[in-house]
């Protein structure tokens, strides 16, 4: 290959505006209404505005969207494998008609861009999942829920979102385009890394480049927010480290403002297109040992032909997709090779993602022949062991059923036993202190247990311990309290299971009698359910343990997960 290959569509699309009609739109602004976006959204717009979704100018229209999910294509021909919508709750779009234009922001206020809005319309998530399905290219999941809206149009682009973080590596097409030709490279393999890459990968990539007589592209995906993704800055530490060891002339390191989609053929076509668009006419998919023990395979395709979605990327993108295969590390030739590849009778070892993590967690020694120091050396420093961890200690049970009681009992033990600051989330103390506005709706009651999630999870995030002691009878705000804590350290969910009626017989307050008698609407076990957890950490009856012995089995399941040095 002589030259770089072109954009797809022929031309790098650039958003954002001149100088001079910049500053029109910001004063133009001024009367319009604005759309506060999440982040996720902020980052697809960047690679709307970057041109890494060339040839699109904006978000897509119904039509369009019809198209590409029946079609795999755009109204005009053009192939395109997903659809960039723009998604909003119904309140915000009843506000919005076709003609307007509404300035669109980041949480901080800042407007990367103005929407010139040509469409408003109701999504169906389910009529989307049988067009698509009806095309034998299923998606893994609809981009909207049904109640939302979407919102199609032109973007008139200021600035890309503002990034305070490894500015050196955030090209965008157009400058790593510029950086290529500046080091003479023509052709050039992409691995667009959702997780810190270990010797197998490193070896395959560097096989696969030097077969293919291409530069490498560590494409790093850091759409993640860095403040709230505890991964984040442990990817591109990593990444960085492993440089080194490639060939400095051949090969280079950036980011990706890219947000994890669901995995699927339409992901990887996708992919393929923004490999293309940044000068990649090879793109590596696959092959990634995923901390979470979430294992990413291939071209990851349900109901298309893995060599139909790769001849589908190389005869419609021009981009050749180079499968990783499984590997395994061969002891005698103490290489990682494609396990179709192993000779007959030899010895090999593989390991996987939760393995790596017990390991991590436990800090355990993690062999040579799977990683290198120095990327161990960083994923030990964002994924310590459990003892240095912090963790979260989250009872949930009834109204008098001894959750406070056994809460502090456990408080105070841990504090005598030291290590890490403990600090007790109690439901009334959080009443008093952080929710004292709220009333007892369920609405409220779930606000209520998310900000004591939220200031656990900062507890947490910090190598302290939280203990919380609501009521929290839903399961779906136990389930994302969880996972917004899980990010960051352990958490223990326990169960205090004790019967309604032991608790209405233990009743200081005369809570129970007063919801009997209708005085209380909306009372936890009386005239509101009490959703029983699925799989608690512990099961606790104070019915028949005491306080100190429901300590103690806290404690030495805290000892058994390694939480207690």
């Amino acid at each position: 290959m002589d030259t770089l290959i072109s954009p797809y569509g022929g031309t790098l699309v650039n958003l954002i505006a001149t100088p001079e009609r910049a500053q029109e739109i910001k004063q133009e602004a001024l009367g319009l209404d604005s759309i506060d976006l999440s982040w996720k959204q902020i980052c697809e717009l960047e690679l709307l505005l970057n041109g890494a979704l060339s040839p699109l100018t904006g978000y897509m229209g119904k039509a369009e969207l019809e198209s590409v999910l029946s079609g795999l294509k755009l109204p005009d021909g053009t192939f395109w494998p997903r659809p960039v919508l723009l998604v909003l709750p119904a309140k915000a779009a009843e506000k919005l008609s076709p003609g307007q234009s509404v300035a669109l922001r980041d949480g901080e206020g800042f407007m990367p861009a103005v929407l010139r809005i040509s469409e408003v319309w109701a999504a169906d998530p389910e009529a989307e999942m049988r067009l698509a399905e009806a095309s034998g290219v299923p998606l893994a999941r609809s981009q909207a829920e049904a109640g939302q809206y979407y919102v199609a149009g032109r973007l008139d682009g200021i600035a890309l979102p503002p990034r305070h973080d490894f500015l050196a590596l955030r090209l965008t097409p157009a400058e790593m385009r510029e950086q290529f030709a500046r080091q003479g490279w023509r052709r050039v393999m992409a691995y667009q890394a959702g997780q810190p890459l270990h010797r197998p990968q490193y070896e395959f990539l560097l096989r696969e480049a030097m077969r293919g007589e291409a530069n490498l592209l560590i494409h790093a995906v850091a759409g993640s927010d860095p403040v709230m993704e505890s991964g984040h800055f442990a990817l591109v530490r990593a990444c960085q480290a492993l440089m080194p060891r490639l060939p400095a002339a051949t090969s280079m390191l950036a980011l990706n403002p890219m947000t994890p989609w669901a995995a699927g053929p339409r992901k990887t076509l996708m992919k393929a297109i923004m490999a293309r668009n940044y000068g990649c006419s090879l793109l590596v998919t696959g092959g990634e040992t995923p901390i979470e023990g979430r294992r990413r395979r291939g071209a990851d395709t349900p109901n298309l032909d893995k060599d139909a979605a790769f001849a589908l990327a190389r005869e419609s993108l021009g981009v050749t997709l180079v499968p990783f295969p499984r590997l395994v590390y061969v002891e005698d030739r103490d290489e990682w090779l494609a396990e179709a590849d192993k000779p007959a009778g030899a010895r090999s070892q593989s390991m996987s993602g939760p393995e790596l993590a017990r390991r991590l967690m436990q800090g355990l020694k993690v062999p040579e022949w799977f990683s290198y120091p120095e990327v161990i050396e960083e994923l030990r420093k964002a994924y310590p062991p459990r003892s240095h961890q912090g963790y979260t200690v989250f009872f949930t049970g009834l109204s008098g059923s001894g959750k406070s009681t056994v809460a502090r009992a456990l408080t105070v033990r841990l504090m005598e036993m030291g290590g890490r600051r403990v600090s007790l989330l109690d439901g009334d103390i959080v009443r008093k202190h952080l929710s004292s506005e709220l009333g007892f709706s369920k609405a409220h009651r779930d606000i209520n247990i998310r900000r004591i999630g939220f200031v656990a999870s900062e507890i947490s995030k910090h190598g302290g311990t939280a203990i919380c002691a609501p009521i929290a009878p839903y399961r779906q705000t136990r389930r994302d309290v969880r996972a917004m804590i899980e990010q960051w350290g352990g958490f223990i969910e326990v169960h205090i299971s004790t019967s309604v009626e032991v608790c209405e017989g233990r009743d200081r307050k005369g809570l129970y009698a007063k919801a009997r008698a209708g005085l209380i609407p909306e009372f936890t076990g009386i005239s509101d359910p009490y959703e029983i957890p699925e799989n608690p950490e512990l099961t606790i009856d104070t019915a028949r343990y005491s306080v100190d012995e429901a300590v103690q089995m806290i404690v030495l399941k805290l000892e058994h997960e390694g939480y207690l040095r």
